[in-house]
């Protein structure tokens, strides 16, 4: 099984197309959202998980590259500025995986950058701006 985030980024002639459930029913693809901002007639950006074998993810990538879909490797390249950081706990509010966290006693923010989704919550939430989400765009295919 193979399986990586992916952040697409639908253009508007696109985003009312079936094309991520084609994923699934054409290459055999299972897929699980974990973020989405799709509005009708204009540009939409989802985040997911795409799981399957290697050949079928290629073929399924392709396919959504074929469709003006731009696909990118979420990658784990969202980061925490230490020295900006208040440690406030706003991120770990948001945050639906828990990869941020307080560490108590300390009650520092920890970010566990394993259980990333790169959903970008916590960028949003996130009050002196520590937070800051870079997708990575190395070639994975």
């Amino acid at each position: 099984m193979y399986s990586k985030i992916l952040i697409l980024r639908f253009p508007n002639t696109v985003v009312r197309e079936p094309v991520v459930c084609n994923l699934a029913k054409n290459f055999d693809l299972t897929f699980t959202i974990l973020n989405a901002e799709i509005f009708p007639r204009k540009e939409g950006k989802m985040v997911l998980e795409l799981s399957g074998s290697k050949s079928n993810f290629k073929q399924g990538v392709k396919y959504l590259k074929e469709h003006n879909v731009d696909v990118q490797n979420a990658g784990r390249d969202v980061e925490q500025d230490q020295s900006k950081c208040t440690h406030c706990g706003a991120c770990t509010a948001v945050c639906p995986t828990h990869a941020l966290f307080v560490q108590r006693p300390e009650m520092n923010v920890v970010f566990n950058r394993q259980k990333c989704s790169v959903c970008e919550l916590c960028v949003a939430a996130c009050p002196p701006h520590a937070m800051s989400v870079k997708p990575s765009k190395q070639a994975f295919f």
